[in-house]
């Protein structure tokens, strides 16, 4: 089976974002360039930890490397804007990856397409030479691969957080999220709140 890379080395924009009201929101990233426009759907808890680990990837650049990361000149307002339309999904991301370009000094983001994993049941103790071909599972699936500078990492990492955020507000007891309705509080002992 072929597999796609949808490569953006930049992009244009890089996004993540939602369709959907509080409570039914899907979301994506989704990256425009070049006439094409990608989205990949994944979960809220994956942007979440995907503008998390941006943050100490660029933290861990500027240590590690001695990466100069200085802000730019004029303050750049960030992108408010919806998702680019139409937001037709490409795969559903169950895997990402983060790497620090030391040459270029650009963050590379992959989402890799979520995969149905058959277990291999092998007979034979001896060890193939060819099996190193097989130590990478995602080789076959689709895969969305961004290249950003610093700045435009930060400008992701700080609308992927308000994307988070924007949801329904949590209970103040609990931290699940309140519907409009209330929800069955287990601090209330089930009762509505």
């Amino acid at each position: 089976m072929t597999h796609q890379v949808h490569a953006f080395e930049p992009p244009e924009r890089f996004v993540a974002g939602t369709v959907g009201p509080p409570g039914e929101r899907a979301f994506f990233l989704q990256a425009r360039g070049g006439g094409r426009l990608v989205s990949v759907a994944l979960e809220k808890v994956q942007v979440s930890l995907l503008a998390e680990k941006l943050e100490e990837l660029l933290t861990e650049a500027q240590r590690r490397f001695g990466v100069d990361l200085p802000p730019e000149l004029a303050p750049v307002i960030g992108d408010n804007e919806p998702l680019d339309t139409p937001v037709d999904e490409e795969f559903r991301v169950g895997t990402l990856g983060l790497a620090f370009d030391v040459d270029t000094a650009t963050v590379v983001i992959e989402a890799i397409a979520a995969g149905e994993v058959e277990p291999e049941v092998e007979l034979d103790d001896d060890e193939d030479e060819d099996d190193d071909e097989d130590d990478e599972p995602d080789e076959d699936l689709d895969r969305l691969r961004v290249r950003l500078t610093p700045q435009a990492t930060r400008q992701f990492i700080e609308r992927a957080r308000r994307v988070v955020n924007a949801g329904r507000p949590p209970c103040p007891l609990c931290g699940q999220p309140l519907d409009p309705a209330g929800h069955l509080c287990p601090r209330h002992n089930g009762y509505h709140r």
